[in-house]
């Protein structure tokens, strides 16, 4: 008995590997929703003390800061309903080596989609880097490309 629980604890430390990158990619991803909050408040400010080219400037940012929270409250969600399916896939080990139930077909399934909520929280997250790096495009003026330094 002692001998299959330290072989369960071996089999369920793969899926826990995996929730500890889980929380490692939240982290990121929570500080970067929090600057984007950050920076959506300051454009939310200077929203109304703005006309003309400079509004539109700002309209802008707010769209794209927009844009991203929803990008990375999806890819949160995403870790998040992930890290249950690690979760559970943990349980379901146990129980199968207590219980004998016939799950690990199960287990493995829902590993199986924790790892695809993985990978699309990835994806949305890659997008969003995309989004953030599209609106800090630096202004050719600012280059001065035609100057040779």
């Amino acid at each position: 008995m002692p001998t299959m629980i330290a072989q369960t604890i071996q089999l369920a430390l793969a899926p826990v590997f995996v929730l500890v990158a889980i929380g490692s990619i939240m982290n990121i991803l929570s500080s970067r929703l929090g600057r984007v909050v950050d920076r959506a408040r300051d454009l939310q400010e200077r929203h109304g003390e703005t006309e003309g080219a400079e509004h539109d400037a700002i309209v802008r940012e707010i769209r794209m800061a927009d844009a991203r929270l929803a990008l990375l409250n999806k890819a949160i969600l995403l870790l998040v309903m992930s890290g249950v399916c690690i979760g559970t896939t943990v349980a379901l080990l146990f129980l199968e080596e207590f219980a004998h139930l016939g799950l690990q077909p199960l287990a493995a399934g829902v590993f199986i989609v924790a790892i695809m909520l993985l990978m699309a929280a990835l994806l949305l997250f890659l997008k969003e880097t995309r989004e953030a790096a599209a609106a800090l495009r630096i202004p050719r003026s600012y280059l001065e490309i035609e100057r040779k330094l």
